[in-house]
């Protein structure tokens, strides 16, 4: 697979290639059609993994990169439908020992998913946007442009 470019400067993933045309696969919407050869050249430099993951809307791919089990998205889930909480509050709800809540929440913040905040005269936590909108995505929701449901 390679990383091409169409006349209009669109990004696909090349598929297959014959003698006069190419099959070509949009990565924000799977959707394939064929392109004269002509009208491509190869993007050199551009790994095809990760433009098939450019069609991934970059809230989910930041969420994906960051929760690395049940616990640490439900945290985030929580934090996103229940927040913004004071860190006691947070380590009330959840299952996790102190230094494994504090590992988590840096984590999430450091991937930009929470913000510390002021929740009470204490310190605490609330979802950034992209948090919000990365759960309601992966919930099944819709949000922004590149839906693929929009698309179809």
């Amino acid at each position: 697979m390679q990383t091409v470019r169409d006349a209009d400067g669109e990004t696909y993933l090349l598929v297959k290639r014959s003698a006069e045309s190419s099959r070509v696969r949009d990565p924000a919407t799977g959707a394939e059609r064929y392109v004269d050869n002509e009208e491509l050249s190869v993007v050199d430099g551009e790994s095809p993994l990760a433009t098939a993951a450019s069609g991934i809307p970059e809230p989910v791919r930041r969420t994906v990169r960051a929760v690395h089990d049940d616990r640490s998205l439900g945290l985030l889930a929580v934090v996103v439908d229940e927040g913004p909480l004071s860190a006691i509050e947070l380590l009330d709800t959840a299952d996790m020992c102190e230094s494994d809540l504090h590992g988590t929440v840096t984590e999430l913040r450091a991937a930009g998913l929470i913000d510390e905040v002021d929740v009470g005269g204490r310190r605490g936590y609330a979802a950034t946007d992209a948090a919000s909108e990365a759960l309601e995505r992966l919930r099944g929701g819709s949000s922004g442009e590149n839906d693929r449901a929009a698309d179809e």
